[in-house]
């Protein structure tokens, strides 16, 4: 047997799991930081402007990238490595530098920003003297202002790759827009405009094609501020809250307006023909057309549909070929008018050469599409007049949404022409649609002959 009472049982010594670390822990990881893309993060090693700080941190709150806000880190920098690759630097701050930034940035976000920004504030230690302030700045549903001083007028801010900007009044506008602290453009009501602006016969008519007019119906209850005829299309007119007078909206006037041009002075379009391969010929066909924009859609299209013949060849596999496929000049037409920028003076253009159609848009490409997904056809549905493409869509005048330009695409391919170009700038979009090669070869015939 075995004397148990003889038996000693020594207990071993159990650690803490967490035992108390010699600095609180923080929620921010400067390494991970390190490693995204400085559209993010700003790193200030020695905080010598502390408006420019406020300014960055009125640019993370706006978030125009919509990455979620951003980090200013206070006391380390971004460097590189011998190698080329990016490493950070904990500098690290005094205790009273350390205080100093963070009240006089706090106190600068509070009383100099409107509306004023609360930065959730984070310490992280370097050793027993140093620090570094970080700002973690959250993305806000406001749109914010710095004003630098007390009478100015308050500046927005946004974020552009690594640089803080100004925002200008388009892309202020985009904010606001994007926050909902305005409607979209088409969404909004002519303050200067009556119902006394609207073509009541084509109202009526547009809405017996799309099928939605009622027999029993009165054109007061569609030009009302409360009857929709689409759970995704606001009602036509806006009643104004003092005087109770109706407006009609945007995109009422350019869709039912007896003249656009009146309150849009660039709604129309302007179709150009050139019997050559440039501007320089002598003579020239051209129409100013004017009218609501279901109309100037439709008379481009009859008066393209003459471009789009077909050139015969016995001698190949393909006998019958299209010099430009007819769906490819719809949709070129109806992306040029649904999605220009109506708030841009300029006309709508549509140029036919010899060898090839222009149809310029105006108003850039929107800052939030890719260019090259764009191009591709791959770019993600984006609406600058949501409203008219809602209407050209149930008007069978365009593809589904995100449809148009790889329809584009596609149609061009199969008929076997040259890839549409697009032309992008600041005031513009270009797209030029090219002739069947074969279009060439008979020319060239033409003119040995």
């Amino acid at each position: 047997m075995i004397d148990c009472t003889k038996t000693t049982i020594k207990r071993p010594t159990i650690e803490p799991l967490n035992p108390t670390p010699l600095y609180p822990m923080s929620f921010v990881d400067l390494n991970e930081l390190a490693k995204r893309e400085s559209e993010r993060v700003e790193w200030k090693e020695n905080v010598a402007d502390i408006d420019e700080v406020a300014k960055t941190a009125v640019a993370f709150a706006n978030d125009y990238a919509n990455l979620g806000g951003g980090y200013i880190v206070c006391g380390a920098k971004e460097t590189q490595d011998e190698f080329g690759y990016q490493k950070m630097i904990r500098v690290g701050l005094t205790s009273a530098r350390f205080k100093e930034i963070e009240n006089k940035l706090t106190a600068v976000l509070r009383e100099n920003v409107t509306p004023p920004i609360t930065p959730l504030i984070e310490e992280i230690p370097v050793d027993a003297e140093r620090r570094i302030l970080v700002f973690v700045i959250p993305a806000s549903p406001a749109v914010h202002t710095l004003k630098s001083r007390p009478a100015e007028n308050g500046v927005c801010y946004y974020r552009c790759g690594r640089e803080t900007r100004v925002a200008k009044n388009g892309i202020v506008m985009e904010l606001l827009t994007r926050k909902n602290a305005i409607e979209p453009w088409d969404w909004r009501s002519h303050p200067s405009a009556s119902l006394g602006d609207i073509n009541t016969m084509a109202l009526q008519d547009i809405l017996l094609e799309m099928g939605v007019w009622k027999e029993d119906a009165r054109l007061e209850d569609y030009l009302s501020a409360t009857e929709r005829i689409y759970a995704l299309v606001p009602p036509f007119a806006v009643s104004e809250p003092m005087t109770k007078r109706l407006s009609p909206r945007n995109f009422t006037l350019l869709l039912f307006g007896k003249n656009p041009p009146k309150f849009f002075p660039g709604a129309y379009t302007i179709f150009s023909v050139y019997r050559g391969d440039d501007r320089s010929e002598p003579n020239a066909l051209r129409h100013e057309i004017i009218g609501n924009v279901v109309y100037q859609a439709r008379r481009c299209i009859e008066l393209l549909n003459a471009e789009s013949y077909t050139l015969f060849d016995k001698q190949s596999e393909t006998p019958n070929r299209q010099k430009y496929p007819q769906r490819a000049l719809q949709e070129a037409v109806v992306n040029a008018i649904v999605h220009r920028d109506y708030e841009n003076h300029q006309p709508t253009r549509i140029t036919v050469f010899d060898n090839r159609i222009e149809f310029n848009s105006p108003g850039a490409l929107p800052r939030s599409v890719d260019k090259e997904k764009f191009v591709s056809g791959k770019a993600a549905p984006h609406w600058r007049n949501q409203s008219l493409a809602f209407f050209f869509n149930k008007l069978q005048l365009a593809q589904a949404e995100g449809q148009g330009i790889p329809t584009i695409l596609r149609t061009m391919k199969e008929e076997g022409c040259p890839q549409p170009v697009f032309e992008f700038e600041t005031d513009h979009v270009i797209c030029t649609l090219h002739a069947h090669p074969r279009y060439e070869t008979m020319k060239s015939l033409q003119v040995k002959e």
